[in-house]
């Protein structure tokens, strides 16, 4: 890896986590780390151009169908890759599917560009996440393979014990906030072999746990607001991007103030 590389151009392919929910803007919006992300690379670049393309509640073969061609066409310096968590939170998941949908992404992908960015994705600590461990382990296990095969990079950030705090993750328990998604911006640029800005594995001081009430309030709001609607949703065949566009559908000169 070529340290202090340059990059001109970047693709952000996935859904709700590349999309940047829930590090919500004043006007509603959603920044996320690939915005982050992008902002920096584009002060390094005068030139620099970014699309982001994922949308929210994407499955990985609604990533395929929707994104991968999309992005493999812009042929950018950097395009990153977050899929398939969608899938293994579902009721019933074919992991030999997701799996295969996966690889058919990377095989695309890899030649379009410069580097492909692959990663495991953030776990939050919680007994909702449990029952779906294996299934993204497995997923995640995968994933390192297809480095491997494709040559690309791999943000682990499941493995950051920072990241699996509860502390980083809004209210839903499904998104980061606002300082998770910047740790990942971090993460991602310190693996395309830019300068360090800071140790984005730091972990929170810590704090006294909270009392039973809040803990039953905060878990009552939280199935009130966020677990139900999204267990309607799975029973309906719904999901929360239905009918949603990709916020950056093209490669163009990035402007911080865009949506």
């Amino acid at each position: 890896m070529k340290m202090n590389a340059s990059y001109t151009s970047f693709v952000a392919v996935g859904d709700s986590f590349t999309e940047g929910m829930s590090d919500r803007l004043p006007d509603g919006t959603y920044r996320g780390w690939a915005d982050l992300l992008a902002a920096r690379l584009a002060a390094r670049e005068p030139d620099f151009r970014y699309a982001n393309l994922a949308v929210r509640g994407k499955l990985i073969g609604q990533i395929v169908e929707e994104q991968v061609d999309a992005a493999a066409a812009m042929r950018a310096d950097v395009v990153t890759l977050v899929g398939g968590l969608n899938d293994t939170l579902r009721p019933k998941c074919d992991m030999g599917r997701v799996k295969g949908l996966l690889e058919e992404a990377v095989g695309k992908l890899a030649p379009s560009c410069d580097r492909l960015v692959l990663m495991r994705s953030p776990g939050r600590n919680g007994p909702v996440m449990e029952r779906f461990r294996p299934r993204m382990e497995e997923l995640f296990a995968f994933i390192a393979e297809l480095s491997a095969r494709y040559d690309t990079l791999v943000v682990d950030l499941y493995g950051a014990p920072a990241l699996a705090d509860p502390r980083l993750w809004d209210v839903d328990r499904l998104h980061l906030t606002a300082d998770g998604h910047r740790r990942v911006a971090e993460a991602v640029w310190q693996t395309l072999g830019l300068p360090p800005e800071e140790d984005w594995r730091t972990e929170l001081p810590p704090s006294l746990p909270p009392g039973w009430a809040a803990r039953r309030a905060a878990d009552a709001r939280f199935a009130r607001e966020h677990l139900l609607p999204w267990i309607g949703r799975r029973l309906s065949g719904r999901s929360s991007g239905d009918g949603l566009p990709p916020k950056r559908p093209d490669l163009l000169p990035y402007d911080a103030r865009r949506p």
